[in-house]
């Protein structure tokens, strides 16, 4: 049930709703309504639904923690977060709250959140009758003189009736009699004061006493009823009451007058002489008890004094009804009514209230954004209670005025950056335009949450590492390091290498990165005869949301080391050794070439610098070795007395710090020039028919090279798409393979064909025992006959 009816709460709620859009949209919303229900109600009844008459989205009540968040006698009433009904919280006593006023009305705040919205619920109870009326007394005894005249009113005590409106008194009735009758008068305050009228002239010596009954009956349905038994006493005559000078006394006192001070004289004569012109002074018997609280009568005088506080707030005017009575028998009085005015003194500050939904705000929060709501209240009344508000420091909010008077925004002014400050300490002062001027402050923190508005940032880029080869596969290499400025999850970084194609000759698939610490270690040994530098990036993403990252290139340089021996490439022979046998004709000259030995070293540099030794000669005068190329010649002829055979031993060495070598033995035989030539003639054709077959091997093997390198990169594109990139990083095996070949050299000796592929093997080549993992064999179908020539391809 709505007060008004619905016409009247769409027309409240229009009103409302025009407010906020002439008052500029970053407010926020606001809009009134009101319910009427009766008091003594039941706990739960319902009052009416606020959602649905402001409305609210119902489903989204609990989730912008719809509530009450002030209001006089909030305690009364309660709201259901889920349906947005509004319901008694308790029973409802109308006269307990409202103390007799004529209109009962309770104000609610309601707020919901995101965005935050202030409605107002105004709430009229309306009075049930549920109080009889009564009087001040049982009995009452009046004295009237014989002669008093026909007319004459004599006042009665007002019945009280704690209902109001229709529910209070409306009517007072008198027991039939022959000489009164009931006079009603409207009170100051509103209610209706009865008097005894005298109808008919009175004689004491023919009745003394008059027993009348006086009921007062209220305007319920069905009405209630009280009685008062009255006895009137005829007395002797004492004709003559006494007048006040004055009939209504108009005086002005400033609230918190000292107790003491003289507020008026009321003054009242009487032309009766003696005991019937003593005039005495009381208060009526209307009279409010608060009056007796706080002004004090002179029954002798008639001054009035300040007995108790005097506050305008609590009432700002006193309705006093003095009786002046003669001591005449039957004693005469007359209503001498006083009206003291008060006025206000500024002697109440201004109050502040905060409503807030956080004190923490975004950093991008944008300027106009609402962080709290500001309600400044002064009980103070005209200037006095009119207030100035500010905001102290240099803080980027400031006040802006709300819809409602004496109420405002707090509000952004400029944007939030929490790593300048990321936190504001602000007091609201409220400062009232009385004199002397009174103020209130309220201090207010403000917390500024993080946004994740900074990427991660490294110390330097590139960063370069140095790596000598042959490390230890699972060994870090290098630790990266990133730093934001942002704080908590924002500020956690995350490490990842950035992958590429292992096939195009990227080597960030042969490295793993602790995405904690930032800690690199390789997953395999790096050779420098393969790689001599690469290069990778590393990404460091923070934890934020969305994230950001930032990326940092990594050059890594591998240093040489001495770890290649040196490889024999002739003579070898037919096993395997590096041996070989070298016919020459006994009539060859001085400086003759006998034969060249031939060593590969796949180091670089000095640690690849070869030097040829003559480790072992059976005759030193015969043969000589050119330290650097290798070469052997005859040093003098032969003579008959020289043997048919000699051993030479070759000793190969590297310059490394620490040098790695390799012996060559050759047999040269001594013949004669005819064999000699023979020998030669066979050699020729044997040379002709395999330089045919090593052209059709060397087809063949590259063929094979090629497609073993095709399903390589097929392979790898496979398991680089079933897994993913981070997963990849960690748990990524040493590949099958270091390279494509590279210093390739075919050569054979005896009936087997070799190839030198470099420092490392391919894929599915024999290891020849005794040549350091870097020959492989050709499968030859025919037998050949030994032979120390060498094809370097």
């Amino acid at each position: 049930m709505k007060d008004g009816g619905q016409r009247r709460r769409w027309e409240y709620w229009w009103i409302a709703l025009c407010l906020s859009f002439l008052l500029g949209f970053k407010q926020p919303v606001s809009a009134q309504i009101r319910y009427s229900i009766p008091e003594e109600v039941k706990d739960g009844y319902l009052v009416g639904n606020i959602a649905k008459d402001l409305g609210l989205d119902i489903g989204s009540l609990g989730h912008r923690r719809f509530r009450i968040v002030s209001g006089s006698k909030d305690s009364l009433f309660q709201v259901n977060q889920n349906n947005g009904f509004l319901y008694v919280h308790k029973k409802i006593d109308r006269e307990e709250i409202c103390d007799g006023n004529a209109a009962c009305l309770l104000n609610l705040k309601i707020a919901v959140e995101n965005p935050l919205e202030v409605h107002y619920v105004e709430v009229e109870i309306t009075d049930v009758n549920d109080h009889s009326p009564s009087f001040p007394e049982k009995e009452l005894q009046i004295e009237i003189a014989e002669n008093t005249i026909k007319g004459t009113r004599f006042d009665l005590p007002t019945a009280r009736d704690l209902d109001v409106g229709i529910n209070s008194i409306r009517s007072y009735r008198l027991a039939q009699n022959d000489h009164f009758d009931i006079e009603i008068r409207d009170g100051e305050y509103g209610d209706k004061s009865p008097f005894l009228l005298l109808q008919n002239p009175l004689d004491r010596e023919s009745q003394e006493k008059h027993v009348l009954t006086l009921t007062a009956i209220d305007g319920g349905n069905p009405p209630k009823s009280g009685t008062l038994n009255i006895t009137v006493t005829v007395l002797d005559v004492n004709d003559n009451p006494p007048i006040c000078n004055r009939d209504t006394y108009t005086i002005t006192l400033n609230e918190n007058a000292s107790p003491g001070v003289t507020v008026t004289f009321v003054n009242a004569t009487d032309p009766d002489e003696g005991v019937n012109g003593d005039v005495e002074y009381t208060y009526g018997r209307n009279v409010q008890r608060k009056v007796h609280d706080i002004f004090e009568l002179d029954r002798v005088t008639g001054e009035i004094r300040v007995k108790g506080q005097i506050d305008f707030e609590d009432h700002d005017i006193y309705s006093l009804n003095i009786k002046a009575s003669d001591k005449g028998r039957p004693p005469m009085n007359t209503d001498c009514r006083v009206i003291i005015k008060i006025i206000d003194v500024n002697d109440n500050e201004p109050e502040i209230e905060v409503t807030s939904l956080s004190n923490i705000i975004s950093e991008d929060a944008k300027p106009g954004t609402v962080i709290s709501l500001i309600s400044i209240t002064d009980k103070d009344s005209g200037i006095n209670g009119k207030v100035v508000v500010s905001l102290s420091g240099d803080v980027p909010f400031e006040l802006k005025p709300y819809i409602q008077q004496n109420m405002y925004s707090l509000v952004t002014k400029e944007s939030l950056d929490r790593e300048v400050a990321s936190h504001y300490d602000i007091t609201i002062t409220a400062t009232d335009l009385g004199g002397p001027a009174l103020s209130a402050s309220k201090p207010l923190n403000i917390e500024v949450s993080d946004v994740n508005d900074n990427a991660p940032q490294f110390p330097s880029s590139p960063l370069e590492v140095y790596l000598y080869e042959n490390n230890r596969p699972g060994e870090s290499i290098l630790s990266v390091s990133a730093t934001d400025k942002d704080k908590n999850e924002n500020a956690i970084v995350a490490y990842h290498i950035m992958r590429g194609d292992p096939t195009q000759g990227d080597m960030a698939s042969f490295l793993n990165i602790n995405s904690e610490t930032g800690v690199i270690s390789a997953l395999k040994s790096f050779d420098f005869e393969i790689v001599k530098k690469f290069q990778f990036h590393v990404l460091a993403t923070d934890s934020g949301s969305p994230s950001l990252s930032s990326n940092v290139t990594v050059n890594v340089f591998i240093l040489d080391q001495n770890d290649n021996v040196p490889v024999i490439l002739y003579p070898v022979s037919a096993n395997g050794s590096a041996e070989g046998v070298e016919e020459i004709p006994r009539n060859v000259n001085a400086g003759h070439l006998v034969t060249k030995v031939r060593a590969y070293d796949a180091d670089i540099g000095y640690n690849g610098w070869l030097l040829f030794s003559l480790q072992e000669v059976s005759e030193h005068s015969l043969f000589g070795l050119d330290r650097y190329t290798g070469q052997i010649r005859t040093l003098r002829s032969f003579t008959e007395t020289d043997e048919a055979q000699h051993k030479l031993v070759i000793l190969v060495k590297d310059n490394g710090n620490v040098s790695l070598s390799a012996t060559a033995t050759v047999i040269v035989k001594v013949v004669e020039p005819k064999e000699a030539f023979a020998a030669s003639d066979v050699k020729n054709a044997v040379k002709d028919e395999e330089e045919n077959h090593v052209t059709f091997y060397l087809i063949l093997t590259l063929g094979s090279v090629s497609v073993l390198f095709l399903i390589s990169i097929i392979v790898l594109i496979v398991m680089q798409c079933s897994k993913s990139t981070d997963c990849s990083s960690k748990y990524l095996q040493e590949a099958n393979y270091d390279g494509t070949l590279c210093h390739s050299i075919q050569y054979r000796s005896g009936d087997k064909r070799y190839m030198l592929v470099g420092p490392r093997m391919s894929i599915g080549s024999t290891i020849v025992p005794g040549s350091n993992g870097n020959t492989l064999v050709i499968p030859d179908r025919r037998s050949r006959r030994d032979s120390g020539e060498v094809r370097a391809l």
